[in-house]
């Protein structure tokens, strides 16, 4: 990962927005979006900046100048003088996907934006705005945290009745909080590692990764591998898998 993807909250804040043309009125839209003010220059207020000028040493002058205030400055289309880059993005608020590139292609980024967007439903905001709604029934029904997040991971999961690819599935959050859905059990899967290169593993494998709660692993195992799985997933550096398996999904990674 070359950047830290982050989400800013705009709303009510100073954006400076230096430059004129097409390129600025793309990015006052989404300022505009999220929220924020916009001025021409420097302000006291300001959060961060953006610069579209034409002529290479006036942007590099303009964004100089404003990174001595404090200001975090994209500059469109020169990545290499830019303390942060704008992904493209899928709006389905409050659900909002960021891909980006770097910089390096801004065609590939909307390329694979628009592949997402045809995948997921107009509705999935609704779904989560009344996922929200309902966190305290959900904490009702499932107190302790680790048991929740298996309740809704099993919702939410492919072919589950919450699964966000199904346009109704905001209208099925109340049934499923009223039905007798169960946690997932305890479970310990193995996963027979090809190679040390993240891309070689299976979709089932990284899927896996993706919802295990427990990694157990030998200390050879690739940083890159051990990525893909949850951030909040504990790891476990072992010769073996466990004999007992904590609650939840358990995952032994098989060395290559």
């Amino acid at each position: 990962m070359e950047q830290l993807p982050i989400f800013l909250n705009l709303r009510g804040r100073t954006v400076v927005l230096v430059g004129e043309g097409e390129a600025v009125d793309a990015k006052a839209r989404l300022i505009v979006r999220a929220g924020g003010r916009i001025v021409p220059a420097w302000e006291e207020s300001a959060t961060i900046a953006f610069v579209a000028l034409d002529d290479e040493d006036e942007a590099r002058a303009a964004a100089q100048a404003l990174r001595a205030r404090g200001l975090l400055v994209n500059v469109v289309d020169r990545p290499d003088l830019c303390d942060f880059t704008t992904p493209a993005i899928v709006d389905r608020a409050p659900v909002t996907i960021a891909i980006g590139t770097g910089g390096a292609s801004a065609g590939l980024a909307k390329a694979v934006r628009q592949r997402i967007e045809a995948l997921l439903p107009a509705r999935l905001g609704a779904l989560a705005a009344v996922l929200h709604a309902a966190r305290d029934t959900m904490k009702a029904r499932w107190p302790a945290a680790a048991d929740r997040r298996r309740a809704i991971d099993a919702a939410l999961a492919r072919g589950g009745v919450l699964d966000p690819l199904d346009a109704e599935a905001a209208d099925k959050v109340e049934s499923w909080l009223a039905s007798d859905a169960s946690i997932q059990p305890t479970r310990l899967e193995t996963i027979a590692l090809t190679s040390t290169d993240p891309d070689d593993l299976t979709l089932r494998a990284a899927r896996l990764l993706g919802e295990a709660d427990h990694i157990f692993h030998p200390a050879d195992v690739p940083a890159a591998i051990l990525d893909r799985a949850r951030a909040d997933a504990v790891r476990h550096i072992a010769d073996a898998p466990p004999t007992a398996a904590p609650p939840g999904l358990s995952l032994w990674l098989s060395p290559a």
